[in-house]
């Protein structure tokens, strides 16, 4: 797994999601079904969250200036705007290359690197501990609820 295809695949998958959760606001909107809202919007925001966080894997190890990485991060709650960014750093050569802090690989210089390079030679038990953090950080957000339009 490439930086590229990591960044693509959580990109492609954001957008989708973004589609699903902006169709289950229509059909509750034309009073069809207002079921599928926390549904398509859990998905949704369990990927966003997944999505901001292989950015930002993928900012480190690109070295991406701040204003790419905060774009990226930014451009996840507009609809859809995640596939043209990644094809624009795609075709900038944003994603070029492999995991420099592999095995092997680079020596980490300082506090962000040194945990990408931690999570790449570890690579089980990473996966295992982001899921946990995502899947944390998700339930939190789920008992704290959707926000509440003052009114």
């Amino acid at each position: 797994m490439t930086p590229r295809l990591l960044f693509r695949m959580f990109a492609t998958a954001e957008a989708i999601t973004w589609a699903g959760l902006i169709a289950a606001l229509i059909l509750r909107g034309a009073g069809v079904t207002a079921a599928a809202v926390p549904i398509a919007g859990g998905i949704h925001g369990f990927i966003f969250l997944s999505y901001c966080v292989s950015t930002v894997f993928v900012w480190v190890n690109q070295r991406w200036n701040a204003g790419t990485g905060v774009a990226g991060l930014l451009l996840s709650i507009v609809p859809f705007a995640t596939v043209p960014f990644e094809i624009v750093l795609d075709r900038r050569g944003g994603l070029a290359g492999g995991w420099r802090l592999a095995p092997g690989g680079e020596e980490p210089r300082g506090l962000p690197e040194r945990v990408q390079a931690w999570i790449l030679r570890h690579p089980l038990l990473s996966v295992v501990a982001i899921l946990v953090a995502v899947a944390a950080v998700f339930t939190v957000l789920l008992w704290l609820g959707p926000p509440v339009p003052k009114g």
